[in-house]
């Protein structure tokens, strides 16, 4: 009898905005220097609610955000702004614990 597996997606789980804000802040505290990385995890958040919603609220195109928010996009620092501004959230600067002196 062989199992069967079906894909995982980190969105399927990501059912609150705390959920949401806590899985971006893993993936940034993971992805080293990678912003590739955190462009992935912003459109699996996008996914996670009503995309098509998300998009009016960030004044773009269903198709348009979800290009910017694949593996291939390289979204504006607007458009981060404006999809964490739909989603409740807001982008911070912190000092990294091994610079504070």
């Amino acid at each position: 009898m062989s199992e069967t597996f079906s894909r995982y997606d980190a969105a399927d789980y990501l059912d609150t905005n705390e959920d949401i804000r806590l899985y971006l802040e893993a993936c940034i505290a993971e992805s080293g220097d990678d912003p590739a990385a955190v462009t992935r995890a912003l459109g699996t958040a996008a996914r996670a609610r009503n995309f098509s919603a998300l998009a009016r609220d960030v004044g773009m195109s269903r198709q348009g955000l979800y290009d910017a928010l694949s593996d291939d996009g390289n979204p504006s620092y607007a458009t981060v702004a404006k999809v964490l501004a739909a989603l409740g959230l807001r982008l911070s600067v912190q000092s990294r614990a091994s610079d504070v002196a």
